[in-house]
């Protein structure tokens, strides 16, 4: 996931030049993470991918937890709204980007996951209703979904091959980031919990859920190699772990606003990665497709005209 979520309470302060380089990094895993999956999928199945991911993560926030000795919400309403989202930002996501990337590059993936402040601005607006869009927005969502279209390419013919499914499911994947965020936004942000406890919640529960999926979904052989075991722990202790405290941060320093442009930097780093490590290709249609995509990100977040009035 590399869209930050809104605020939910204030944290120890942080440095600007710490924020910034977790900032960062945080886009450097993340962009990795597509990187990560593909390499992982060479001897998992895409259950055990998302499965390893969160058990993994769940139990990296576990101990920064124990070690800050933070305190749990006790009212149930707050862990309901925390298993929704565990389920809508966690499981089912990482479980279609699993699947989706068995066919179709890390570079594309990244592009697709690009995609998730359109779907945010979509379900804020027309499902949760805490956001009125301004017709600039709405054209900015139209432009975004142009960009999709250029990117699925239609004019190459819609057979719904494995691809074109897979291409369906990451926009599943971003539409549940979407609905989480805008859930988020409704439901949790005044829950005070501090950055690591919401963290570790979201990655937790969804951790618990996998574990009791586990007959379902993980109980197949594996084929480990070095570079298979060293992708799972990094998409998992760091990419669903340590970053999600960074990007955390980065939001109660900077805003959610200017903590999202992380989603400008996954797509060049998973693309780049995709290209020099495993020698990925990209069609004219995808970079273009994604350039269209930021478009309609900036008009959907109303970034231009926030830059007109800065001159």
């Amino acid at each position: 996931m590399t869209t930050a979520p809104p605020r939910i309470a204030d944290t120890a302060s942080v440095s600007n030049t710490a924020v910034t380089v977790q900032f960062a990094l945080a886009g450097l895993v993340w962009g990795s993470s597509f990187l990560f999956m593909k390499i992982a999928l060479e001897g998992l199945t895409p259950g055990q991918v998302a499965w390893s991911r969160l058990i993994l993560g769940g139990l990296t926030l576990g101990v920064f937890v124990l070690l800050r000795r933070e305190v749990l919400p006790r009212r149930p309403i707050v862990w309901l709204h925390m298993t929704v989202l565990a389920l809508s930002f966690c499981v089912v996501p990482f479980l279609l980007f699993s699947w989706a990337q068995q066919h179709v590059s890390s570079g594309l993936a990244s592009i697709y996951n690009a995609t998730t402040p359109i779907m945010t601005a979509v379900m804020a607006w027309a499902v949760f209703r805490v956001e009125r869009l301004k017709p600039a927005q709405i054209a900015g969502i139209a432009v975004g979904i142009l960009g999709v279209m250029v990117i699925i390419a239609p004019w190459k013919g819609l057979d719904l091959t494995q691809s074109l499914v897979a291409q369906f499911a990451m926009l599943g994947a971003t539409a549940c980031y979407g609905f989480s965020l805008a859930y988020m936004r409704r439901f949790v942000s005044a829950t005070g919990m501090s950055a690591l406890t919401f963290s570790f919640l979201n990655i937790g529960i969804a951790a618990v859920i996998m574990a009791l999926l586990t007959p379902a979904i993980a109980l197949t052989p594996v084929e480990l190699t070095p570079w298979i075991v060293l992708s799972v722990l990094l998409l998992g202790c760091l990419g669903t772990g340590v970053v999600y405290i960074w990007n955390q941060n980065t939001v109660r320093a900077w805003g959610p606003t200017r903590a999202s442009t992380v989603t400008y930097l996954t797509p060049v780093v998973g693309v780049a990665l995709g290209i020099l490590i495993l020698g990925e290709e990209l069609t004219w249609n995808e970079p273009v497709g994604a350039l269209v995509v930021f478009l309609g990100i900036l008009l959907a977040q109303n970034r231009l005209s926030r830059l007109s009035r800065r001159r």
